[in-house]
């Protein structure tokens, strides 16, 4: 049999890997898949993918767990620019990723997992990073995924002071409580702010899409366009500065 730990490298995941490693559980490694924006660009916020590259990976190699790195053919950027096919809406660009549907999701990350899965032998045991207050994920595990944080009684929490004290717990969670990529429609408002403020190459990237003519929708989620996030933003800075000014 084959142990292998599903890892994005936020708390629950690497929490998950460092359980194995103390109670003596079986790994033969780690897999974590890469989705990117472009051919040169992670779609991992900046300061997850630099932990993960500077920190996580380094301190677990060390620790002799076996880390596999897996990237799709596809990117967001490719998706985004591709062209519907057939139907009405034949010629235009597919553009932003559909919530509750993602493209990216589907492309980017099920298929490389689900493509290295089946070079698996078929009774291949997968540990979950799933904590014991997720009872509704927890139900939905079969028999050959298990949850080590369930088992050994860690809740979320559990799980994030445990990599505190690992000193492996990613800084995202300084301004987020959950992972996703920095172009996810599901992103909140915090984690679209800390884009817009520190990471402003990566925004411009966003607005050039958004500018883009011919896209079969405008919309980045379900009820606001990026160019409008943007302008919101640039009120608020613009109110700000008044605000300070005045005072």
């Amino acid at each position: 049999m084959k142990y292998i730990a599903s890892c994005s490298f936020g708390k629950d995941s690497i929490a998950t890997i460092l359980l194995a490693l103390r109670y003596g559980e079986p790994l033969d490694e780690a897999v974590y898949c890469e989705v990117m924006f472009d051919s040169h660009i992670s779609g991992e916020v900046p300061e997850h993918r630099d932990f993960i590259y500077g920190t996580a990976i380094p301190a677990l190699e060390r620790m002799g767990v076996k880390i596999r790195i897996l990237r799709g053919l596809q990117t967001y950027v490719g998706l985004f620019t591709g062209r519907i096919t057939r139907g009405p809406k034949k010629g235009l660009l597919r553009s932003f990723p559909i919530c509750g549907r993602c493209a990216v999701q589907r492309d980017c990350k099920l298929k490389p997992i689900l493509r290295y899965q089946r070079s698996l032998p078929p009774d291949t045991v997968q540990y979950i990073g799933i904590a014991r207050d997720e009872q509704e994920r927890l139900l939905r595990l079969d028999g050959r995924r298990v949850s080590l944080l369930d088992k050994y009684g860690y809740t979320e929490q559990d799980a994030k002071q445990l990599c505190r004290e690992a000193g492996l717990l990613s800084p995202v969670y300084d301004f987020t409580d959950r992972g996703g990529c920095w172009f996810c429609p599901n992103a909140r408002r915090r984690e679209l702010r800390h884009l817009y403020d520190h990471h402003p190459d990566l925004w411009a990237r966003m607005l050039e899409l958004q500018a883009l003519p011919g896209k079969v929708t405008e919309k980045f989620n379900r009820t606001t366009t990026f160019s409008e996030i943007d302008a919101g933003f640039r009120r608020e800075d613009e109110q700000l500065s008044l605000w300070k000014n005045a005072a």
